[in-house]
């Protein structure tokens, strides 16, 4: 079984069908993009998996475990739905950073949170909880490191560059060890000349083997950073497989697309 399946996902809003039956798995270290044009239903898929959305059918197993089943009609707690969601990161393409937090705080928010509910449930004891928080500080700047940006810790979103904050970002995600990191366009809000800083990042994590799903208009980086593409077109699969088999399709929906960004075979 791969390390995330999908299986037959569906989602609509109102009388629209956005998702109409999606199917797609992951191997643990691989990378997939999900490429499509806009309305294709790629950011639908990526909230549904992260249960920012609910989907109306289908089934999502990670590592073997069915973490969602949409026939299953027992309310789920928001306790219940935020424990799953950790097993998924998501950088958002607006960085989504608290302005009142400083990159630190920024990073230690969610874990530090994490702790104190530890406590009150018993797990950790009250004694440790400082022992606990320097552990969470001393993760968050190795994290910073990784990303280069250890000489703005102590910045303030304000005060950093659209590629910065979007790095502060994905050490955000980093910092709850998520089993699949998702990308959201993650350069869609960024100036051309730092695109390259955010990309190089990723590619960074891509050679750590970090399993990887990432939304993109950047094509030329789908076709370097990928184990898989899949291409959507109107809530559907349309095409899927490895980036030359997707750069080099004969599918005239897929050729179409790719045109528009250069990036088809001729």
């Amino acid at each position: 079984m791969a390390f995330l399946e999908v299986k037959k996902i569906t989602k609509k809003f109102g009388k629209t069908d956005v998702l109409k039956g999606i199917d797609l798995s992951l191997e643990k270290g691989q990378v997939l993009s999900i490429i499509g044009s806009s309305g294709s239903g790629k950011t639908t898929l990526l909230r549904c998996l992260n249960f920012l959305e609910t989907p109306d059918t289908g089934e999502i197993y990670v590592d073997g475990e069915c973490i969602f089943n949409a026939a299953d009609t027992t309310k789920k707690s928001f306790a219940e739905i935020r424990e799953k969601r950790l097993s998924f990161g998501l950088v958002f393409q607006s960085f989504n950073l608290f302005p009142q937090y400083s990159v630190m705080g920024n990073l230690t928010l969610a874990p530090r949170l994490r702790a104190k509910e530890e406590v009150k449930s018993g797990k950790l004891g009250s004694a440790a909880l400082k022992e606990k928080y320097a552990a969470i500080d001393e993760k968050a700047k190795s994290i910073l490191a990784s990303v280069g940006l250890s000489e703005k810790r102590d910045s303030y979103p304000c005060e950093l560059s659209g590629g910065q904050q979007q790095r502060v970002s994905i050490a955000r995600a980093l910092m709850l060890d998520p089993d699949i990191l998702f990308f959201d366009e993650p350069t869609s809000a960024l100036d051309p000349e730092i695109t390259g800083e955010v990309l190089k990042v990723i590619k960074s994590l891509a050679a750590r083997n970090m399993t990887m799903i990432i939304v993109t208009h950047e094509m030329n980086f789908a076709r370097e950073v990928s184990d898989k593409i899949v291409f959507m077109d109107e809530g559907i699969v349309a095409a899927e497989g490895t980036p030359d088999k997707i750069f080099e399709s004969s599918n005239e929906r897929l050729h179409a697309f790719l045109s528009a960004f250069g990036g088809a075979s001729t």
